[in-house]
């Protein structure tokens, strides 16, 4: 993109937009895409991304400008010293901060996990790391309500404007139909709960395992990320139950088998104790399926009143929550399906993208 002198330059710290099957990867690209459609904005505004990942070169294309920085330039003899006129970190976890403290700051907060997550002196220094972003923000912007709150229950925001833009869907809703039903990957053979997302401690996978003992001729699909202690947890778990023939562990999965295990699962399941927002939540909506959530952090916030909930995880009381679940939905298939597919299409990303240049636009215009 040629720079004009009436142009104002918005850097994006985007480095986790090289891993996309991460959660923070598909956050900075879908947000990153949606801008560049915004061709009256772009046409006063460069948006300049910290990217060398060619997938999203080849989508994005010249629509926005690119940037690669190195790991050393997250110190701060090494920061970035362009003249931005407004700097956009996209998560709370970025690396990479401008050099000077007068470029305005815009900060998104997706949620504060880490305090439960680490301990002694690795949580000391993300506190002190997250209390300076605070401390330099213009402005804040939160993925959820439940984000903010969370947010503002253990630190102290300073007087500036602030913001809840949600996410969007993923998943186009008007195609949602138009998927192809394929599959390259497992099969299941009778009908099976899904359920997806970075097999850690914190998503709570184990309880659907427990769950399932109760919950005869019903089979579980569980796709993520395995490479953590908790995914050798879950593999002895389904040993010791002897579920070898109703769980599957199926590890990082195409999209085209995301689609076929959303379009052909009985229901989704989302156990998260700790979520800033719940993607997989929508996309499984996208196809009016029905989602069983627990109670906790944001997940009510993005499922809304059709969605079932567990306020525990004993594992009877779960399977009873699923089966009053399920009967409810196949009892009037219809409705809930619609009112899944309406709840996920108001989630878009051309409407999170529209917020986010107001956003940028008054920053820019203070």
């Amino acid at each position: 993109m040629k720079e004009t002198k009436a142009t104002k330059r918005i850097f994006l710290e985007t480095h986790n937009i090289k891993k996309l099957h991460t959660g923070f990867g598909q956050f900075n690209f879908n947000l990153a895409k949606a801008l560049s459609h915004e061709t009256e904005f772009l046409n006063e505004h460069e948006v300049i991304l910290n990217c060398n990942n060619d997938i999203v070169k080849k989508a994005l294309g010249a629509r926005v400008s690119y940037n690669t920085y190195l790991p050393i330039t997250r110190y701060p003899l090494f920061r970035i010293k362009k003249n931005f006129n407004l700097w956009h970190s996209v998560n709370q976890n970025t690396k990479i901060e401008p050099a000077s403290f007068s470029v305005p700051y815009l900060l998104t907060v997706h949620d504060v996990n880490f305090l439960e997550e680490e301990k002694g002196e690795k949580l000391d220094f993300r506190i002190n790391k997250f209390k300076d972003k605070i401390q330099r923000s213009d402005a804040i912007v939160y993925i959820s309500e439940y984000a903010k709150a969370s947010t503002h229950a253990h630190f102290d925001i300073p007087n500036i404007p602030e913001y809840v833009i949600y996410n969007g869907n993923n998943l186009n809703y008007s195609c949602a139909n138009h998927f192809e039903d394929s599959c390259t990957g497992f099969i299941p053979q009778k009908p099976f709960i899904f359920s997806i997302g970075q097999v850690v401690e914190k998503k709570n996978f184990h309880t659907l395992i427990d769950m399932l003992r109760f919950l005869p001729d019903i089979q579980l699909v569980i796709a993520g990320e395995m490479k953590t202690e908790y995914a050798e947890i879950l593999k002895q778990k389904i040993e010791h139950y002897r579920l070898e023939n109703r769980v599957f562990l199926l590890g990082t999965i195409s999209e085209s088998d995301k689609i076929y295990y959303y379009k052909n699962c009985l229901a989704f399941a989302f156990p998260s104790l700790r979520e800033g927002f719940g993607l997989p939540v929508l996309e499984a909506m996208t196809f009016g399926k029905p989602v069983f959530l627990s109670n906790k952090t944001s997940l009510p916030e993005i499922g809304g009143k059709h969605a079932f909930y567990w306020e525990n995880f004993d594992p009877e009381a779960m399977a009873d929550v699923f089966v009053e679940g399920i009967n409810c939905y196949m009892q009037d298939k219809e409705y809930y399906a619609l009112a899944y597919k309406k709840r996920a299409q108001k989630f878009t990303w051309e409407t999170a993208a529209k917020e986010y240049m107001s956003v940028y636009k008054s920053i820019l215009n203070q």
